[in-house]
């Protein structure tokens, strides 16, 4: 399928997820136009996560279905990359980092077969390319937050996909790692690669990317900058108390003051 200008990378149709009774996404339908890098946005509880891990598969919808490149997940499997929260996963588990990279190289088909050169050298220049290889050897307990969130961006490299979906990629980082990890982001999409990113920053959402999904439980907006940051769409996603968020962020963006700060 194809809007007439990009092939489409990514589709949900009428897509509800529930946890228990709760309804956590409730019919949430959005066609993602391929080599744009999406930021998923919305308040704390809006399903931001539950999208990215309905869309892996990693969580039964009640109804609905998702599309990767006009197939189904299990067709385009190969195709998509996934990096979830870093709270989520067991640091101390007994691994190197060359180790947990080399996991992304094991494709479906795959499993069970020894690695090859070849397999080595692309792990290495993923590693490279997050600017930790020369942490190859070491344990990846023993990094700090923002080099765990590179290694695990180096994974999803090592994949060498064309969707990828990172959940929080910039949650609990350093300032470098932040802009390490960004430029890398956008230099996968200068070369066509489409990204599906959960961010938690409304302010920076504005500069890192270039498509959104903005969600409240329902979709409020998939679309563009103009699309997406209007007073009515905010306002449907995150309620009243945006407002004067807003303006200050705007005061903020017009003096040109660190946003980090």
């Amino acid at each position: 399928m194809s809007t007439g200008k990009q092939p489409i990378a990514l589709e949900a149709h009428n897509l509800t997820v529930s946890y228990g009774t709760r309804p956590v996404l409730w019919e949430v339908d959005f066609e993602l136009p391929s080599g744009v890098m999406a930021g998923v946005l919305g308040p704390n509880g809006s399903g931001k996560s539950t999208l990215l891990k309905t869309i892996m598969g990693l969580l039964d919808p009640l109804s609905g279905y998702v599309e990767v490149f006009g197939k189904s997940l299990d067709e385009s499997r190969k195709r998509v990359s996934y990096v979830p929260q870093r709270e989520s996963v067991d640091w101390d588990f007994p691994a190197s980092v060359f180790d947990v990279v080399m996991m992304g190289r094991y494709l479906p088909g795959r499993f069970g077969g020894r690695a090859g050169v070849d397999d080595r050298k692309i792990v290495m220049e993923a590693l490279d390319r997050v600017g930790m290889s020369s942490y190859a050897n070491r344990q990846i307990s023993r990094l700090s937050g923002g080099q765990q969130q590179r290694v695990f961006l180096a994974r999803a490299l090592a994949r060498q996909a064309d969707l990828y979906l990172l959940d929080e990629p910039f949650a609990g980082v350093d300032a470098a790692s932040e802009r390490a990890i960004l430029e890398v982001l956008q230099s996968m999409k200068n070369e066509g690669k489409t990204l599906v990113i959960v961010h938690h920053d409304l302010h920076t959402a504005r500069e890192f990317f270039d498509w959104f999904i903005l969600l409240n439980t329902r979709l409020v907006v998939s679309g563009t900058k103009e699309r997406a940051f209007t007073d009515k769409a905010l306002g449907e996603a995150y309620g009243g108390a945006l407002t004067p968020l807003s303006r200050l962020a705007d005061k903020v963006k017009d003096s040109n003051f660190p946003v980090r700060e």
